[in-house]
């Protein structure tokens, strides 16, 4: 079988030993050539020329942001019988995706495990989901003067009016409060912070406090066959659960989440400090059951839109991709082939 190994070198927890030690473990059972990332997309194009070419499995070796480049790659046309195997090899701080798959969190450990499973013939079909941003624009996650990030994201969303093209993504996509949370995040990476848990703690607690959201909810959630749910300030929507990873704790606000579903979401009303805090004791339970007063939950979706009257960061997959003024989002079963 013939592999591509889609590499981001500059992947949180990998390093050129690392990537050496993953080809070798690989290189027994695949015909295996290497592509190391060098800007925002290349993993994207790279995956797409991949189905061009008849290669039979791409393997993602990175985060989950390099996860969702291949991914939209290899689906760029579409799913169908062409389209490539999907393996990860974990390299990214999370790697929520990987995870849900079992794969083993050391990177060579995993590739060993793919390794495995092609031998075996171990493989399944996944659903994902795709992503369509209204008023979509590239502001910064972060500005130092929040008047000037407000005008830039509704400049944007005043140029940018129609919906984007569908975006795949693999578990996660939102809008507001996670993604803001995300954005923080990346602007503290880019000043030299290590991304941890502890860094997402201190961001999610500083948008929560200080943030505008929380005391003037701007966002709708539509569901098929439902009256518009309104005064939301979170949205977060699942593919798969847990939603993601403090560490190794599991933060789980859609349990019933799954590949083999539709979409799960979980979103909240205007809520207080300690209402907020119940709630975040629910979804880190070990026995996660989030619901009570501004808590709203549902369970495999065929689609869903969210709308807001100002304009929000959104995420994809926990890539911070600017703000829009709306989501549309749809689940699309039995996506993708996977190295199970």
């Amino acid at each position: 079988m013939r592999a591509l190994v889609v590499a981001n070198p500059a992947a949180t927890t990998t390093n050129r030993d690392v990537r050496d030690d993953v080809l070798t473990a690989l290189s027994g059972e695949l015909k295996v050539d290497l592509a190391e990332t060098t800007h925002r997309g290349h993993g994207t194009a790279l995956a797409r020329q991949s189905r061009d070419d008849g290669v039979d499995v791409v393997i993602a070796l990175g985060g989950d942001g390099t996860v969702n480049e291949v991914v939209n790659g290899l689906l760029r046309q579409g799913p169908g019988e062409d389209v490539p195997l999907l393996a990860v090899v974990p390299g990214g701080s999370t790697n929520v995706f990987s995870r849900a798959l079992g794969r083993s969190r050391d990177p060579v450990r995993a590739a060993r495990e793919i390794a495995d499973s092609l031998r075996a013939g171990r493989t399944r079909r996944i659903s994902l989901g795709t992503a369509s941003a209204r008023g979509a624009t590239r502001a910064p996650a972060v500005l130092p003067d929040p008047a000037l990030a407000q005008q830039a994201a509704d400049a944007g969303a005043a140029a940018h009016p129609e919906w984007t093209e569908p975006r795949w993504f693999a578990f996660s996509a939102g809008l507001g409060f996670d993604a803001d949370v995300i954005g923080r995040v990346e602007a503290q990476r880019a000043r030299g912070r290590r991304s941890t848990g502890a860094l997402y703690v201190v961001q999610a607690t500083s948008a929560f406090v200080l943030g505008r959201e929380r005391r003037e909810p701007a966002m709708t959630l539509d569901l098929p066959g439902e009256p518009p749910l309104d005064g939301l300030f979170l949205c977060l929507v699942s593919n798969v659960s847990p939603w993601t990873y403090l560490g190794a704790r599991p933060v789980n606000p859609s349990p019933e989440a799954s590949f083999d579903a539709g979409l799960d979401v979980f979103a909240m009303g205007r809520v207080g400090v300690f209402r907020m805090l119940h709630h975040v004791r629910q979804v880190f339970a070990a026995e996660p059951d989030a619901r009570g007063r501004g808590v709203h939950r549902r369970h495999d979706l065929a689609g869903l839109t969210i709308t807001a009257q100002r304009p929000q960061g959104w995420q994809v997959d926990g890539d911070h991709l600017g703000t829009a003024t709306g989501l549309r989002l749809c689940s699309v079963a039995a996506a993708l082939r996977v190295v199970a």
